[in-house]
C-alpha cells in the first residue's frame, strides 16, 4: 500500500514538473515580445479542393530581426524547430481553413500559403497576427525583394 502510494506521488511529482516546465518554456520564448500564435503545415500536399486537417502542428512564432523563429508548443525544446528568412519567404495566397482543417486549427484562424526557399509551405494565424505579418514582411530594409501578393 505505501508503495502504491509512493509511486502515485512520483508520477503526480513528475506530471506537475513537466506542466511547469512547458509554461516556464513558453514564458522564456514571449520574454523577448513579438510573439503570435501560428499553426504550421511544412510541405503540404498539392492545392485540394477540400484539404485534409493532418500535417498542422500548434506553435508560437516570434519576431527576431529579419526572420521569425517558430517554436512547437508541446516540445522541451529550447531551439526554434523553423525558422523562415524574410527575403526568402513567398506569399502564394491567403485563406479561409475549409474542411477537416476547421477542426485542426483554432477557431479565427486564416491560412496563408507561402514558399520559403522552394517548400511550400502554411501558416495559420488569427486576422490580427496575419496583418502584422504581413507588415513585418514588407517592412524590408531597402533593396531586399518582398513576395507578397
Amino acid at each position: 500500500m505505501v508503495l502504491a502510494l509512493l509511486v502515485g506521488g512520483v508520477v503526480v511529482a513528475l506530471v506537475v514538473v513537466g506542466l511547469f516546465v512547458f509554461g516556464l518554456r513558453r514564458r522564456l520564448i514571449q520574454r523577448s515580445g513579438g510573439t503570435f500564435d501560428c499553426s504550421l503545415r511544412w510541405d503540404p500536399p498539392p492545392s485540394e479542393s477540400d484539404p485534409s486537417g493532418k500535417g498542422w502542428v500548434y506553435g508560437v512564432a516570434r519576431y527576431n530581426g529579419d526572420r521569425v523563429e517558430w517554436f512547437r508548443v508541446f516540445s522541451y525544446a529550447p531551439r526554434p524547430r523553423r525558422i523562415l528568412e524574410r527575403a526568402s519567404i513567398e506569399v502564394l495566397e491567403r485563406r479561409t481553413p475549409k474542411g477537416e482543417e476547421e477542426l485542426a486549427l483554432l477557431s479565427d484562424a486564416v491560412v496563408l500559403a507561402c514558399r520559403h526557399g522552394g517548400t511550400r509551405l502554411e501558416l495559420a494565424m488569427s486576422d490580427d497576427a496575419l496583418t502584422g505579418f504581413l507588415a513585418w514582411l514588407e517592412a524590408a530594409p531597402p533593396g531586399q525583394r518582398v513576395n507578397v501578393a
